[in-house]
């Protein structure tokens, strides 16, 4: 998992209150798993057919060491065809937009018609002193 140049360019401007920053709230699967690279601006090969388009996820903040300081995004999507899901991307707009984060999966997620398939993407935020 990475966050991408792009992603920490945009997060500086929602820090800042600078320029017109939006916030990241979609969540995205692709089907390969090329290694991540801060340069990246899009998943290696969305998929964006078979109920698996980008969508809107559910955001929260969650504790992982002090308190809200990891980012919680939750997406399900139901599914209507065959697919393989093996990275996971989060975005700031429901096509094009920044990325902020790539994950490729630890593991190949075969899926078919009639399956759900639910995926939680947290980014920590941690003190470096």
């Amino acid at each position: 998992m990475g966050i991408t140049s792009a992603g920490l360019a945009e997060v500086c401007k929602l820090t800042g209150d600078t320029g017109s920053p939006t916030a990241f709230t979609y969540l995205a699967v692709g089907e390969t798993a090329t290694a991540f690279a801060i340069t990246q601006t899009a998943l290696a090969a969305e998929i964006t057919g078979n109920g698996l388009a980008r969508a809107a996820a559910t955001v929260s903040t969650t504790t992982t060491t002090y308190t809200n300081d990891t980012l919680r995004l939750t997406e399900t999507w139901s599914v209507s065809g065959t697919e393989t899901v093996r990275e996971v991307g989060i975005f700031n707009g429901s096509s094009g937009g920044d990325m902020l984060g790539r994950k490729v999966t630890a593991q190949e997620y075969s899926l078919a018609s009639g399956d759900e398939f639910t995926y939680t993407y947290d980014i920590i935020f941690a003190y470096q002193g």
